[in-house]
């Protein structure tokens, strides 16, 4: 607008010059031939006067115009050059994915140290809880099979409760977990825990409000009478971004292998990831003690979530390392008087394969 004023501003100075100059012609009263001439000449002196005057007028309106349309596609562009710089900066902030042979050898050494790590706990007659929760398709139960698969059973358990039955919704809500406790020389790992009703049942109505008060204040006196009874409680919350999660389950809906992992309950928290994500917010609130903090995991990536759980695990106790000195077969005893039945006598199962 200030430019179209200033074309007007100019325009009108000359108009009024123009008069002024034709006032004085006519004023002299030259001959009548000239004064037709004059008269003639005169419109287009005044447009030779005007032109230069409206050549930079038109350029300034026409750059005005150009400005105005390119500002909004310039602003795009900076939008857009700034989400792409954010998109970078995320990228650049994630690590790049482990390859299967780095993992593979950083697990196995890792696997030897739990072995020492049980043995420790055998000896010293240790008693070790480790709580693994958080989002459905986190990577909790990956990350239990991969510390279990190399330890003794009668050492290491995993307690993975069902839905309480009648009888046990009638109990003291901490009771159909005490049993599961360990006893000296054990490691219970919690593939889910007490800690369902905070979660779960808060969400979908399992629970009353009263419930889930009274959850929230005995929790953590729950768990300091735990750890004053030398118990070493160790808590492990798995997180899990939206899009990795719907990765990981639009993967189990198309792998029949896969199936039993979804459950109505799974399919809620992908409806429910809100309710979800407040719950968890305020059971941290309450339940983050120094005796038993919860210690969050990065889940997006599932092979350094694993190698950095075990990591973990392994320097929150101190331990020894017990390995025996190197085991000696004895040799085989001698068959004297021994006589094997025929092997016809003996059922074998099909060789199929």
């Amino acid at each position: 607008m200030s430019e179209v004023n200033t074309e007007q501003a100019e325009v009108v100075p000359t108009n009024e010059q123009a008069t002024s100059e034709g006032v004085t012609v006519d004023q002299a009263a030259p001959p009548a031939k000239t004064t037709a001439k004059a008269a003639a000449a005169k419109p287009a002196a005044k447009a030779a006067a005007e032109e230069p005057k409206k050549a930079p007028a038109k350029a300034k309106e026409e750059k005005a115009v150009k400005t105005a349309k390119t500002k909004p596609a310039a602003q795009k562009a900076t939008a857009a050059t700034a989400a792409a710089k954010d998109v970078e900066s995320v990228k650049s902030s994630r690590k790049t994915p482990l390859k299967t042979k780095t993992y593979e050898k950083a697990l196995a050494k890792l696997q030897v140290e739990l072995v020492k790590l049980q043995e420790w706990i055998k000896f010293k007659k240790l008693k070790v809880v480790v709580i693994f929760e958080g989002r459905d398709a986190a990577g909790k139960g990956g990350t239990i099979k991969r510390i279990t698969e190399s330890l003794s059973p009668r050492v290491t358990r995993v307690a993975a409760l069902p839905a309480p039955t009648d009888r046990e919704t009638g109990q003291w809500y901490f009771q159909r977990y005490v049993q599961h406790l360990p006893a000296g020389g054990e490691m219970v790992l919690f593939d889910r825990s007490w800690y369902n009703r905070a979660g779960v049942e808060r969400v979908m109505g399992f629970c009353t409000d009263e419930e889930y008060r009274e959850f929230l204040r005995s929790c953590p006196e729950f768990e300091r009478m735990l750890v004053r009874s030398g118990i070493i409680l160790i808590k492990y919350w798995f997180s899990v971004s939206n899009e990795e999660q719907e990765r990981r389950f639009q993967k189990r809906i198309f792998h029949p292998e896969k199936h039993w992992k979804l459950s109505p309950m799974d399919l809620q928290s992908r409806a429910r990831w809100v309710e979800y994500s407040r719950a968890k917010d305020n059971m941290f609130a309450h339940t983050d003690i120094k005796q038993a903090p919860w210690y969050v995991v990065d889940g997006d990536d599932k092979k350094r979530a694993r190698l950095n759980v075990i990591t973990h695990l392994l320097n929150m106790i101190d331990y020894e390392d017990l390995t025996p000195e190197p085991i000696v077969l004895p040799p085989r005893q001698e068959e004297i008087g021994y006589v094997r039945p025929p092997m016809s006598d003996q059922t074998f199962i099909p060789e199929v394969y």
